[in-house]
């Protein structure tokens, strides 16, 4: 089995103004994906731009893989652009993934950040209290799929437009408050890097165990640029390698 092989986009349809879900077919023989790892994918059919670009694994399926998007930049526009029939070129999976919990778990998902805990939701069904923020409302994505595989799911906006207006993770920290109980859960989390950093203050303290799914800028996806470098508390470390999913107390904010 290979991580670098060629695929064909069987769909790229829009969910908003903003988000789309791209399908692409691959061999049988492709390395099943684990929840947490990703996919280095080239977005253009032309050397502009030229760098593949890193997405989280939505969904897997037989042969078919899944990818929740936003478009934000060049590299995004472009892959929005691509039809189903073309053939783009694609290395994964790649990196760890998140290690899986016993029992019931704590989901904290900021943005697009539901696109790195979706398989995690689906694989354990029933399984997770799910947090879910996002500036409005029309960018919380996927939110009834979210829903159906969560033991119960907590919305919060920042403008008010769907569930509690304010800051998801002041809704965790109540949660966690609540019932001693709560803090006995693992957290899983992928989001914007503020987000995971008040969570990492949320929790410092409580005995609990936090996996963080980090998203930063790489342009190989196998660890020789140097690109997607992080600091730890046991020294910088590659995004590509040695994460992107790591122990968020692990991690120097």
């Amino acid at each position: 089995m290979c991580r670098y092989f060629k695929a064909q986009i069987t769909g790229n349809s829009f969910l908003n103004s903003h988000f789309k879900l791209l399908s692409i077919t691959a061999s049988p023989e492709i390395i099943i994906p684990k929840p947490g790892q990703f996919y280095m994918l080239q977005v253009g059919n032309s050397y502009d731009p030229l760098l593949k670009r890193p997405f989280s694994i939505y969904s897997h399926e037989d042969n078919v893989l899944k990818f929740l998007y936003r478009i934000r930049g060049k590299g995004t526009l472009s892959l929005s652009q691509l039809k189903a029939g073309d053939v783009i070129r694609v290395i994964g999976p790649i990196g760890n993934s998140y290690p899986g919990p016993e029992g019931d778990f704590i989901a904290v998902a900021g943005g697009i950040g539901i696109a790195s805990l979706f398989p995690l939701l689906e694989r354990y069904k029933n399984r997770a209290y799910l947090f879910y923020g996002a500036r409005n409302r029309d960018e919380l994505v996927m939110l009834d799929e979210a829903g159906a595989v969560s033991k119960e799911i907590f919305i919060a906006t920042d403008d008010g437009s769907n569930g509690r207006k304010g800051l998801l993770t002041e809704m965790v920290e109540e949660f966690l408050d609540s019932y001693k109980d709560n803090n006995e859960l693992p957290v899983y989390t992928c989001g914007p890097a503020p987000m995971m950093r008040e969570l990492s203050r949320i929790i410092e303290g409580r005995g609990i165990k936090c996996y963080a799914s980090l998203e930063e800028h790489m342009a190989c996806g196998v660890g020789a640029c140097l690109g997607c470098i992080v600091k730890t508390a046991s020294g910088q470390k590659r995004v590509c390698k040695e994460g992107p999913v790591f122990d968020i107390e692990e991690i120097v904010w």
